[in-house]
């Protein structure tokens, strides 16, 4: 399968060649693959974190909508809890994330998280990757596990924290630490009128000297949103936006990606050999830096063929 054929054959061989990333992602037609839409990125990559039950999916829905009505093409990964018995996904894309399945230009994957904790799936950004190719826009909503949330900063150009009005979940949020992780703080449900404000207002206080991700020039917004009435959708949409721009200026999206992919072949490397493996790279002489525009799959295929080496 080629990026080619998947532009012109639409979302089945989408959902094929995802599943065949999944199934054996270090075969050769699926590093070529990745390979491939690594040199060809196009989409706006935005990641939406926060507690269960924080209305993640449903404004993952209303971002979809709007930007379909703007002419962008969406897709679409959400991580599941992952079922005891089976280890696949537990909740469907079709309940998670409501959507027009019939529309061309979405597409959305539900994958399981099995036993990682920092709310992602572990091939989130083998998929993100080849979607990036195909899409305008790809949204990733993370399985919502709370204190641990913070893995999608190593995927999304622009990370989403939802918090909840009433909840607690402003000062949860600044008690877990993923004050550096959010460049917008959305709070849902924003039809609860003084409650979603005053919780706006608590996160913004918060917030008040704080800078956020590899940027650190970007001053962390705070604002409110309700998928249920719309209102504050289009400020949600205009801020997305907004850092979509900023990440475009003076090369700083170059120089995030940058450091994601240097961070996933270093944890990547860690996961199959352990703390071991990376400290006998050292020894051998080598290191996990990635020459600038080098793509980490390679670079993951000739650090782990070093190390196994006997």
């Amino acid at each position: 399968m080629t990026l080619a054929a998947l532009r012109t054959d639409g979302k089945r061989a989408l959902a094929a060649a995802l599943a065949g990333l999944e199934r054996d992602p270090e075969s050769d037609a699926s590093q070529a693959l990745l390979d491939a839409a690594w040199r060809e990125p196009r989409a706006h990559v935005v990641g939406v974190t926060g507690p269960p039950g924080v209305g993640k999916s449903s404004l993952c829905a209303a971002l979809v909508s709007a930007w379909r009505r703007s002419g962008s093409t969406v897709g679409v990964i959400a991580v599941d809890p992952s079922s005891r018995t089976s280890g696949g996904a537990l909740l469907g894309d079709r309940v998670r994330i409501a959507h027009d399945g019939s529309d061309p230009g979405s597409f959305v994957r539900s994958m399981a998280a099995r036993d990682r904790l920092g709310g992602l799936a572990d091939q989130t950004l083998a998929a993100m990757v080849l979607m990036r190719a195909l899409f305008d826009r790809v949204l990733i909503e993370t399985v919502g596990v709370g204190q641990s949330e913070t893995d999608v900063a190593g995927v999304a150009d622009t990370v989403v924290f939802c918090v909840q009005p009433g909840s607690g979940d402003s000062l949860q949020f600044m008690k877990a630490g993923i004050v550096e992780i959010p460049h917008l703080v959305v709070v849902t449900k924003a039809d609860m009128g003084a409650a979603a404000e005053r919780a706006r207002a608590d996160v913004a206080g918060a917030l008040s000297l704080s800078t956020a991700g590899d940027a650190g020039d970007w001053p962390v917004r705070t604002l409110a949103a309700s998928s249920r009435s719309g209102a504050g959708m289009d400020g949600l949409v205009a801020a997305l936006e907004a850092h979509r721009e900023h990440l475009a200026n003076d090369g700083r999206l170059a120089v995030a990606r940058h450091r994601q992919s240097q961070g996933w072949v270093g944890e990547s490397l860690r996961d199959r050999f352990g703390r071991d493996g990376l400290a006998r790279l050292g020894r051998m002489g080598l290191d996990l830096a990635l020459a600038p525009g080098a793509q980490p799959f390679q670079r993951l295929r000739e650090l782990g063929r070093a190390l196994e080496r006997p």
